[in-house]
């Protein structure tokens, strides 16, 4: 038997001709009259002696007739509905045998009722209904349902096309539930994550055969508690989005402790519709006391600004976002919350490339935080899951051509010195064309252009090294790895994308220390006299950590806080542009 594991990793399959073969079960009259005249009218000739076969010999039938005549890849319509799970329901009716999931011989089982009240809660996660074909399938149960309550047999064609109704509307959530509506990697091509797998056709019969609908397409989403607490924020913002929302604070003077204003009672209302304020103030609600100015810390803090307690232009901006921006905000980031691989591991690293922040976790606890640099707008971090295999401490920083010839080159042609004060050498060749040490007083630099210039920089280790005294590796196609750095001072900036692409560290030292808190070699001596050192020297973990690299502009803490921060690569509005479209085939 053929399986198909659905996935984005999941490669498309030309399907083979489905195999035949039915089942047996007892029949009731009134539906097994009405799916004979169906199987009459639809099979003429011999087939007009299949008047004495049980309603599940016709009902199977007729499945098969329908998906066989759509051919391969699946192309059915239900009314203006198209079937989108072209790959996923085929074979769910292949392994049956083509009985059908959702009627029985007495009519629509109850597990129809659980799949539209699964389909109605969409909204809860973050997805459209609509999505589902919720509109057509409400019409269409209440009618049968209406029908089957006054003993009348319904046009037995229309049994089966809610029949693959249902079924399409199950496996095309349950794929959005598991990987996402949306494709990363055909939005943008900086994205490359694996989602989960699963063979959508065995979740859909083990929930159908004893199982529980709703309770099948839970299990599909992100277990983890970040996805949990977001999604409970979606709802409490959703019911802020309501009526009018919160007030706009008007542009003006900057404004703080100490100062009277009109604008300050409208402060007061905004940062109290959000949760961050409570209670009326004891004076003059236009008088700008501690009370505002902690929760407007607190505001700040949760929106990546700075925290000086103040209303400036960038807090004016953060607070006159609209309550229903918050809304889409949350929904995209649910969004990308399921492209993650289900099992991030007990133990992991996470980059917030939007946050400029480094956690490494342990179950849901963040054991370890800092501060991180990223990569300019122009030459973005990309996000991507891999594994911390080793550390290179007193590294060497061999730059990467595209730096040695748009950002280098122009340097040495303005300044001959740049070189050795920089600490670097230079060779002859790349890769396998690779040569000798060059000394660079015997280059003439100035003839030198980006596209035919032969030699290769190495810097080598020191203080003033671009990779600082230690780089945390977790070799990719990227080339994009941790290091530390000798330009502290951006760590002080709350908007850090500086980067050419790799990750900076604020706090290198206790991240190798908790890397290497297994190995009985490395103290913290140990760690800062290899970093110190003049020779290169690779250690490997006791164990790989998994890092991901990850892109989140809303998000939930622990506190039940929510954080927002600006998008700075400009990701979000093409994925909502996506989420918005109509759902692609699957």
């Amino acid at each position: 038997m053929r399986s198909i594991t659905v996935g984005r990793s999941a490669p498309r399959r030309a399907r083979r001709e489905a195999r035949s073969g039915a089942g047996r079960r007892p029949t009731g009259p009134w539906v097994a009259a009405a799916l004979a005249a169906a199987l009459l009218a639809a099979l003429p000739g011999p087939a007009a002696r299949s008047q004495e076969r049980s309603c599940i010999d016709l009902s199977c039938e007729l499945l098969r007739n329908r998906i066989e005549i759509a051919g391969l890849p699946l192309k059915v319509a239900v009314g203006s509905d198209a079937v989108l799970a072209t790959e996923a329901l085929p074979l769910f009716y292949e392994r049956r045998a083509y009985r059908p999931a959702w009627i029985d011989d007495d009519g629509l089982l109850p597990r129809v009722d659980s799949l539209v009240r699964a389909i109605r809660g969409a909204e809860d996660e973050g997805l459209r209904a609509c999505d589902y074909h919720i509109a057509s399938l409400e019409s269409f149960v209440a009618q049968v349902r209406e029908n089957e309550a006054h003993g009348q047999p319904d046009d037995p064609a229309r049994y089966v096309e809610l029949e693959l109704l249902l079924t399409d509307a199950f496996l095309v959530y349950a794929s959005h539930l598991l990987n996402g509506k949306t494709d990363p990697v055909e939005l943008d091509a900086e994205w490359h994550v694996i989602g989960g797998e699963a063979d959508l056709a065995l979740v859909l019969e083990s929930a159908v055969e004893g199982g529980s609908v709703e309770e099948a397409l839970t299990s599909l989403l992100p277990q983890r508690t970040g996805y949990a607490r977001l999604r409970e924020a979606l709802a409490r913002y959703r019911r802020l989005s309501t009526g009018a929302g919160w007030p706009e604070v008007a542009e003006g003077p900057t404004i703080g402790l100490g100062d009277v204003d009109e604008r300050v009672g409208v402060l007061r209302d905004r940062l109290r519709k959000e949760g961050y304020l409570s209670g009326d103030p004891a004076g003059d609600p236009n008088a700008f006391d501690e009370t505002l100015e902690g929760a407007l810390v607190r505001f700040q803090q949760h929106r990546g600004l700075d925290a000086d307690g103040r209303v400036g232009r960038d807090t004016i901006a953060s607070l006159n976002v609209p309550a229903w921006a918050r809304v889409e905000q949350i929904e995209l980031n649910l969004e990308r919350w399921r492209w993650l691989p289900r099992d991030l591991g007990e133990r992991f690293a996470v980059v917030n490339i939007a946050n400029f922040q480094l956690y490494v976790v342990e179950g849901e606890d963040v054991v370890l935080d800092m501060r991180v640099v990223v990569g300019r707008d122009y030459r973005r971090t990309p996000v991507f899951s891999d594994q911390l295999r080793y550390i290179v401490f007193a590294p060497y920083w061999n730059v990467p051509r595209s730096i040695a010839v748009k950002d280098m080159l122009p340097k040495i042609q303005k300044d001959a010195g740049y070189l050795a004060r920089g600490n670097f050498k230079v060779f002859e060749g790349w890769g396998a064309n690779e040569r000798h040490e060059v000394d660079p007083a015997t280059v003439d630099w100035a003839s030198q252009t980006p596209g035919g210039m032969p030699y290769r920089f190495r810097q080598e280790p020191g203080p003033n090294n671009a990779l600082g005294r230690v780089k945390f590796m977790f070799p990719n196609e990227f080339s994009v790895y941790l290091h530390d750095t000798p330009a502290k001072a951006l760590f002080s900036k709350n908007v850090r994308a500086f980067s050419s692409g790799c990750i900076r560290a604020e706090r290198p030292i206790e991240l190798a220390e908790y890397l290497l808190a297994e190995d009985p070699e490395w103290s913290r001596e140990t760690i800062m006299e290899a970093m110190n050192a003049t020779q290169e020297k690779t250690v490997s973990l006791p164990e790989p950590v998994p890092i991901h690299i990850l892109y989140w502009t809303a998000w939930a803490g622990t506190d039940g806080s929510v954080h927002f921060r600006n998008d700075i690569y400009e990701r979000d509005k093409p994925l909502e542009h996506a989420c918005e479209t109509a759902a692609p085939a699957i």
